[in-house]
């Protein structure tokens, strides 16, 4: 299977249980990776065929900025949920990481795995 990469979306939002997350919004980084296939679209070099990522970007970055979510779970599963309602991807593998969540730390997070049935 093929991979459509978006590397580094920056989102600033609200995401934590703690009263300072909960008024004060946070950078969160986010990395997809998305199995598609492109052969369609590489054999007949037309951008109709292909998965339109700057869509996805876009529909990440506004989700990720104002879901409000409490934990970086919710919220992987959410924007999981907006990468597979495109009906070319088959799977997502994505890693979300608020950057400012420990000092001592450049980044906390996730990486989750899922798939269309």
């Amino acid at each position: 299977m093929d991979k459509i990469i978006i590397r580094d979306l920056k989102a600033i939002g609200i995401i934590g249980i703690y009263d300072q997350e909960r008024i004060t919004p946070q950078e969160m980084r986010i990395n997809i990776s998305l199995d598609v296939d492109t052969r369609k679209a590489a054999e007949a070099d037309d951008i109709t065929l292909c998965l339109d990522y700057e869509k996805v970007a876009l529909k990440v970055k506004a989700h990720a900025e104002s879901a409000r979510r409490l934990t970086v779970e919710a919220l992987a599963e959410d924007i999981a949920r907006i990468c597979l309602g495109m009906p070319e991807v088959k799977k997502v593998y994505l890693r979300l990481e608020k950057t400012q969540a420990i000092a001592f730390a450049s980044s906390v997070g996730i990486e989750i795995e899922r798939g269309n049935n």
